[in-house]
C-alpha cells in the first residue's frame, strides 16, 4: 500500500510516523494525484500539536501531515471537467500532502507548468499564495513602506517580493543569522527580538505605511503601533491578537486565481519561493524539525520517490 507520514494523536515530534495507508478514491470534484513534492510549513507540526484558530474545522486523527502538493493527476472524480489524467497540477490537499497519494479539490487546483520544478510547485498552494495574497491584501501603493516580520521564512519570501515587485520599499525583520539572505530579497533587513521597534524606526526613518506580521505574539503587538491607519496591519500568525489590535489576519488563499496568479511569476521569473532545502520523504522527520525548530530559512520541500 502507499506510504504516508501520519500523527495518530496530539502532541510532539513522538506522534509522528510512517504507515501504510489505502490509496484514496476521488469523490466529486476531486482529483487523485501521485505526489512528486510536498511543502513543510509550519502550520503541519501546529496541528499536529493541537493548535488551531478560532472557527476552523476540527483535524480528525490519525492524520497525514502536509498541506501544499504537487503531483500527477491519475484519476478523476466525478465534475472534474477540464482536468486528465497525466495532467501535472498543484494545490491544497484534502488528505495531507506527506504521501505518495493524495487528493485535491479540483476547484481549487491548478496546472504546473513545465518551466516550474516539482519542488517549486509544492512551495506555492500555501506559503507563496500566503506571501502573494497577504501584500495584495494591504494595497500599499506604489512607494508605500512596508514592514514584514519573520521575512526568512517561506511566506515573507514571497511577500517581500511581490512587495518589491510592486515598487514597496521592504523593511524585512529576520533572524540576525538570515541577513544576507534577507537582504538578497532586495529589502532592508532589520535583526529580530527585543527593541525591534527602534531598529525599523532607523531603517525606515519615515515611518512604515504597512505591516504583514508572520511572528504574532508581543512581536505582532510592538509593530502595531508604529502604524498610524490599523487597517494597514495584517497576520498571518495570530488571528487573534491582529483582530484586537485594529487589523485583519490575512484572508482566504485557497483560491485557484491567487495560485494561478502565484505560478506565473514563477513561470516568468518574477517570484522565486527560495526552495532551499529539498528533503526524501523518507526524511520528512528531518524537515519537520528544521521547520519546527524555527531556524530554517527559505522553504523545505519534501521530494518523493518514484512510485512502482
Amino acid at each position: 500500500m502507499p506510504k504516508a507520514y501520519v500523527y495518530d494523536r496530539f502532541g510532539g515530534p513522538e506522534v509522528e510516523h510512517f504507515t501504510d495507508l489505502p490509496q484514496p478514491v476521488p469523490g466529486p470534484g476531486q482529483l487523485l494525484i501521485a505526489v512528486r513534492a510536498a511543502g513543510v510549513n509550519p502550520v503541519d507540526w501546529k496541528r499536529r500539536s493541537g493548535r488551531r484558530p478560532a472557527g476552523a474545522p476540527a483535524v480528525e486523527v490519525p492524520a497525514v501531515m502536509g498541506g501544499e502538493a504537487a503531483g500527477e493527476v491519475v484519476a478523476l472524480g466525478p465534475g472534474t471537467a477540464g482536468f486528465a489524467v497525466g495532467d501535472a497540477v498543484l494545490g491544497g490537499p484534502l488528505t495531507g500532502g506527506y504521501a505518495q497519494y493524495t487528493l485535491l479539490p479540483a476547484a481549487a487546483t491548478v496546472r504546473k507548468p513545465p518551466e516550474v520544478s516539482w519542488t517549486d510547485a509544492a512551495a506555492l498552494p500555501i506559503a507563496a499564495a500566503t506571501g502573494y495574497g497577504a501584500v495584495r491584501q494591504l494595497g500599499l501603493p506604489e512607494g508605500a513602506t512596508l514592514l514584514v516580520t519573520g521575512a526568512g521564512g517561506g511566506v515573507g519570501v514571497a511577500a517581500a517580493q511581490v512587495a518589491v515587485g510592486l515598487g514597496l520599499t521592504v523593511v524585512g525583520a529576520a533572524a540576525p543569522a538570515k541577513r544576507e539572505f534577507t537582504e538578497s530579497l532586495g529589502v532592508r533587513f532589520v535583526a529580530s527580538g527585543p527593541g525591534l521597534a527602534a531598529r525599523v524606526r532607523a531603517a525606515a526613518p519615515d515611518g512604515v505605511d504597512g505591516v504583514l506580521d508572520l511572528v504574532g505574539g508581543e512581536v505582532l503587538r510592538e509593530v502595531a503601533e508604529m502604524l498610524k491607519d490599523r487597517t494597514k496591519l495584517v497576520s498571518g500568525a495570530d488571528r487573534e491578537a491582529v483582530a484586537a489590535l485594529g487589523g485583519a489576519p490575512v484572508g482566504p488563499v485557497r483560491d485557484p486565481a491567487i495560485l494561478g496568479a502565484v505560478v506565473e511569476l514563477v513561470r516568468t521569473g518574477a517570484l522565486d519561493p527560495r526552495v532551499t532545502r529539498v528533503v526524501p520523504f523518507e526524511q520528512a522527520a528531518q524537515a519537520v524539525r528544521a521547520v519546527e525548530g524555527g531556524h530554517s530559512q527559505g522553504k523545505t520541500v519534501l521530494e518523493m520517490p518514484p512510485l512502482d
